[in-house]
């Protein structure tokens, strides 16, 4: 593991495995399952919700050379494509939507109600994700909250130099998929 990712790491899994130390006296107790992102920005917390899984994603961000505002060519994000893991082992996939989708075909969509700049600038952002809707009755059917944290890689800026050209730009990230308290 880099070391880039080990202190987040760390400090997501001190979240999810307990309520605040005596470091952090100012917190109070999380409740049993609720996850308080030490160190990440208040833009994509959920305070109060409990946490429903914790995945892994690792693909890609998919980019389309297309005119910008000023009419100039320039990489417009189009999609996402990823695997879901968990204990290494596929259990879903993510794409355009944004979706979720798990393995026993419950599924969730989301909208963007926060977000944070990753790690590097070479690293997409972190976000907070309301669901707009949702299928199935798996381990998604209550979700009504996805945090992307830990991410690396994945942006891409800048011009480009033919319309309708495409880029895949690969990305891992952490999925934190919450419920109402």
């Amino acid at each position: 593991m880099s070391t880039k990712l080990a202190v987040p790491c760390l400090l997501l899994f001190a979240a999810i495995a307990g309520p605040a130390t005596a470091a952090d006296p100012g917190q109070a107790e999380a409740p049993r399952g609720a996850i308080r992102l030490v160190g990440f920005p208040e833009a994509i917390q959920a305070p109060g919700e409990q946490t429903v899984a914790v995945l892994f994603a690792e693909g890609a961000q998919i980019y389309e050379c297309k005119p910008a505002a000023d009419g100039k060519l320039a990489w417009s994000f189009r999609e996402p494509i990823a695997t879901l893991l968990e204990n290494g082992k596929t259990v879903g996939r993510h794409y355009a939507g944004p979706n979720w989708e798990h393995q026993d075909s419950s599924a969730v969509t989301g909208k963007v109600t926060g977000s944070a700049p990753g790690e590097t600038d070479s690293d997409i952002p972190r976000l907070k994700l309301e669901v707009t809707s949702r299928r199935g009755s798996g381990l998604l059917s209550e979700v009504t909250t996805v945090q992307r944290v830990l991410t690396h890689g994945g942006k891409l800026d800048g011009a480009c130099d033919k319309a309708g050209d495409f880029k895949s730009v690969p990305y891992s990230a952490t999925y934190i998929f919450l419920k109402k308290g």
